[in-house]
């Protein structure tokens, strides 16, 4: 019964303190809510009836208020750097880098922040000179990412391939497949200069970092087809065949011409056939029935498109099979209409498109004009609806 009775003492007084800890909660809630400015609330409010010119005047106003409000200052900036305004999210996020009062890991923020205002407005210098002062921060990692995509853009390779080994340091994913391209870019600008000896040197490295580069791979054969050795060449331009098959059409057409130089086309049909065999291929089709045509007729390359549009039926091939069939008999009016709508068709339909950003494009590039990821457009176009 004792129990009992310090239990009915103690119940009430809980309840005591339970009511006094919510009229405290409420006086903080209370006196919170008047030290928010209405400004703020009106921006809300323009927010709900999906005003968001106005909210951004309103939140402006309660930044300049309260120069405290620092997610509120780098919302704003986001904000106006997605909208395209840079000169007003690079004010703001100068101004909190100015503020002598602000500590040092928001300052960092607010200067990382800079730098992207100015990358994405297009001022390169002042945003790798921003970027340079994060390298020892905790925003290294982002800020070299940044520092690389700039050195990109302004064709810096060496400094790119510096930075990407620094990038792997740090913990980053290993960056062959792009430094492999650096390295092609080098040889590239070597071979402008008629320094072949740089050129096979930096190809020599960009498959020390990527084996399977067929860009290298097929740079390397390009050199040995302009020093008159096309037999060297064409054995290059082969080890695709093991390396990096997907490539095959796109390095088809320099095999050709290579063996049409050494008087071996048989042999060049005969590959192109085992290729296509091995991959179908509607552009390799395509080479094919072009070569075909020239060397042995419309007839053979009627024979040949017959063939290959039973075993791999597209438009492309289609294509190739009527403009034989007009070719063998130029009074079928009706195959040379068909031919046309089919072509016009192929001809608006067939692109290289690339599989990260779906940027499409007449031609084959090795870095999306786009998106600016290397090898991330398929070596063979696509039929499109």
């Amino acid at each position: 019964m004792e129990l009992e009775a310090w239990y009915l003492l103690v119940i009430p007084l809980f309840f005591a303190l339970g009511w006094l800890a919510a009229r405290v909660d409420i006086r903080h809630v209370m006196e919170e809510s008047r030290a928010v400015p209405r400004s703020y609330f009106k921006g809300l409010n323009y927010l709900l009836n999906e005003q968001p010119d106005k909210a951004i005047e309103a939140f402006l106003e309660v930044a300049k208020m309260d120069p405290d409000t620092l997610e509120l200052h780098f919302a704003l900036g986001a904000l106006f750097r997605r909208r395209g305004e840079f000169d007003r999210a690079i004010r703001i996020h100068q101004n909190l880098v100015d503020r002598a009062d602000l500590p040092r890991d928001p300052r960092m923020k607010a200067l990382f922040e800079l730098g992207e205002d100015f990358l994405k407005a297009g001022l390169l210098d002042r945003a790798e000179s921003v970027f340079r002062r994060l390298e020892d921060d905790a925003h290294a990692l982002d800020a070299l990412r940044n520092i690389l995509e700039i050195q990109v853009l302004t064709k810096d390779w060496q400094n790119a391939i510096d930075t990407a080994r620094r990038l792997e340091k740090l913990g980053c994913p290993a960056q062959n497949v792009d430094t492999a391209h650096y390295y092609c870019e080098l040889a590239l600008g070597a071979l402008l200069r008629d320094e072949i000896d740089s050129a096979r040197a930096h190809l020599e490295r960009a498959l020390a970092e990527n084996r399977r580069s067929a860009r290298a791979r097929m740079l390397l054969g390009d050199i040995e087809a302009r020093q008159g050795d096309d037999a060297a060449a064409i054995a290059t331009w082969r080890r695709l065949e093991q390396d990096n098959p997907a490539y095959l059409p796109i390095v088809a057409e320099r095999l050709l011409a290579a063996y049409q130089r050494l008087g071996r086309v048989d042999q060049a049909i005969d590959l192109l056939r085992t290729y296509l065999q091995l991959r179908p291929s509607a552009d390799l089709s395509h080479l094919l029935f072009q070569t075909v045509a020239e060397q042995r007729g419309w007839e053979a390359a009627r024979a040949l498109a017959a063939e290959t549009l039973k075993r791999q039926p597209s438009l492309r091939v289609l294509d190739d099979y009527l403009q034989a069939r007009n070719a063998v008999d130029p009074e079928a009016v009706e195959f040379r209409m068909a031919q046309d709508l089919v072509h016009r068709q192929v001809s608006r339909s067939a692109y290289f498109q690339c599989g990260g950003c779906g940027f499409k494009a007449r031609q084959f590039f090795w870095q999306c004009p786009a998106c600016a990821r290397w090898e991330s457009i398929p070596p063979e176009r696509m039929e499109h609806d």
